[in-house]
């Protein structure tokens, strides 16, 4: 965060926009219209969002070309053709943002002689590259991340700071990294028959294909022998388990904490949200989508899910209405059963031996 004042008429210049205004006005920073004060810039991108800048305290704004604002003349407007693109540039104006790395080797690292190693690649502080490691063109691997023997990191990869990549495991290119991830740790299996849980072989490896994205202190095991693998364009949340042996198809989205225990399947453009779970070996078709903190216990057919055991969405949000009306319905059917007894008639000793003489 910078304490710098930009005029708007300088942040006007900046995006080479339209600025209908004052281009006096200091900007201190940018954020959305839910926080900062009057001195920032906020953007308003629909129509919501222009009737909450017409509201707010702010006085300036980035809009669309054909915003229709019926303003104050307090209010200042500058307007571009891709309103969220222009207003990430100008955020970027008041944050000390991550610079690009210089390419290089720090005299702190630690890179084994055996390692290859590729043009443009930047290796900060800290960093150990263990033997027979190959790294790709363009590569940045930031302070005090680990990458262990046999392994191979693709081209233009971001390995953010503090992540542990074990032995053989194989990173496609253009993938991120995110600090204290951790990729290829043994796998949770053990045989018990000996009344101890006795570590399984863990022989296997990751795979991560192309353009994955790993979050933070996110986990993906190896396989038992052979591949847990992350299809293409994958991205994965902060906080996820993807268990050993696991088959993640191409373009799912996992959110944070979500737990996929081993040998499971999933297709293509699977979404799963957060905290959701699912049981081993299960198979999951692909575009199917699974609502958070839904238990999954067996495998499912292209749909969307939620609840625990999951089921049908609709199905599942009809029956969490039904149960919410249940304490009511109780009371109703109390209410209902002394309506009932109070209109039956007693039955007397009398009238029993009455019928029994008779």
């Amino acid at each position: 965060m910078t304490s710098k004042s930009i005029t708007l008429g300088e942040i006007a210049d900046f995006l080479s926009a339209e600025l209908e205004g004052n281009p006096e006005l200091l900007i201190t920073d940018a954020g959305t219209i839910r926080e900062g004060t009057a001195d920032w810039i906020t953007v308003a991108n629909d129509e919501k969002n222009l009737r909450e800048f017409e509201e707010s305290k702010f006085v300036a704004a980035v809009v669309s070309r054909d915003a229709l604002l019926s303003i104050d003349s307090g209010k200042s407007i500058i307007r571009v053709e891709k309103p969220i693109e222009a207003f990430a540039k100008v955020v970027r104006l008041f944050r000390k943002m991550m610079k690009p790395r210089v390419p290089g080797i720090h005299p702190t690292a630690t890179v084994s002689p055996t390692a290859i190693i590729g043009e443009d690649v930047s290796i900060n502080a800290g960093v150990v590259i263990g033997d027979d490691v190959t790294i790709g063109s363009g590569t940045c691997i930031l302070e005090n991340s680990v990458i262990m023997d046999g392994s191979s990191i693709g081209s233009q990869v971001i390995i953010f700071p503090g992540v542990v990549i074990y032995d053989n495991t194989r990173v496609g290119n253009r993938c991120i990294l995110h600090a204290g991830c951790v990729l290829g740790a043994y796998g949770f299996g053990y045989d018990s028959s000996s009344g101890q849980h006795e570590l399984s072989d863990q022989l296997g490896y990751v795979v991560l294909e192309d353009e994955v994205e790993i979050g933070a202190n996110a986990c993906v095991d190896r396989g038992t022998f052979s591949t847990t693998t992350i299809g293409q364009g994958t991205k994965i949340d902060n906080l996820v388990q993807i268990g050993h042996n696991c088959q993640i198809g191409k373009h799912n989205l996992l959110c944070s904490q979500v737990g996929i225990a081993g040998s499971s399947v999933t297709g293509d453009y699977v979404v799963m949200g957060g905290q959701a779970g699912v049981t081993d070996h299960a198979t999951i078709e692909a575009q199917t989508m699974i609502g958070a903190q839904s238990g999954v216990i067996s495998s499912l057919s292209k749909g969307t899910y939620f609840g625990t055991p999951c089921r049908d969405a609709r199905q599942s949000m009809k029956e969490s209405a039904a149960l919410a009306k249940l304490p009511a319905l109780l009371k109703r059917m109390k209410k209902l059963e002394k309506l009932l007894d109070s209109q039956t008639p007693a039955t007397t000793g009398d009238d029993n031996s009455q019928q029994d003489a008779a």
